[in-house]
């Protein structure tokens, strides 16, 4: 490989690791919750919804993460390793639980509610899948957070679907996911919105 070529591969590494790390799911949930909240609401008061949203979605498992990642347990907040994904999936479950029955009690609007509950199936998909296969838990997060603005906001919402497009790249040019892998994350994640179909 000649000079010129590891200079740019090293340039796309970057802009890809960039990447992921701007659009990681807990970025991406709280900006997405907050959104989804606020229009669910139609007033302000959606926004402290969206931020329990957030909390118990993203930012509570992303504070696991980190924690046992101070303890040695996994190398970076990214878990490569398929097999040991699981606890996270199961705290993101609990965690998106007792936040949905907190919504529940305190009469949030509807809108945010399908919205966690959609979440909390699209993790469940996650971790049966996981067991198998090592599909991309940001291609589906960066989807789903799409997906959902989509249909709580308008439809101009799916344009954001470069921005998921840029996650899935980015993944699969830092080695972490193949394409196949991407593609079913987004696919998963797109199919959150589903959920309010049942409403």
């Amino acid at each position: 490989m000649s000079t010129a070529d590891t200079a740019e591969t090293s340039r796309n590494t970057s802009i890809a690791r960039t990447v992921t790390d701007v659009f990681q799911p807990r970025n991406l949930l709280l900006a997405g919750m907050l959104a989804i909240g606020l229009a669910a609401a139609g007033r302000w008061t959606g926004l402290l919804w969206g931020l329990l949203g957030a909390l118990c979605a993203g930012i509570i498992p992303a504070g696991y993460i980190e924690w046992e990642r101070g303890r040695g347990t996994w190398g970076d907040r990214h878990v490569v390793d398929r097999t040991k994904r699981a606890p996270i999936f199961l705290v993101i479950l609990g965690s998106i639980g007792v936040g949905s029955a907190v919504m529940v009690l305190g009469g949030a609007p509807t809108g945010i509610l399908t919205a966690m509950l959609g979440l909390w199936a699209m993790t469940v998909v996650l971790l049966a899948v996981n067991t198998v296969w090592k599909i991309s838990v940001d291609a589906s997060v960066g989807s789903a957070v799409v997906a959902l603005l989509a249909v709580v906001h308008s439809p101009w919402w799916l344009l954001g679907y470069a921005m998921t497009l840029a996650v899935c790249w980015s993944r699969v040019a830092l080695g972490y996911h193949t394409v196949g892998q991407v593609t079913a994350g987004t696919a998963l994640g797109a199919a959150t919105a589903g959920a309010f179909l049942f409403v």
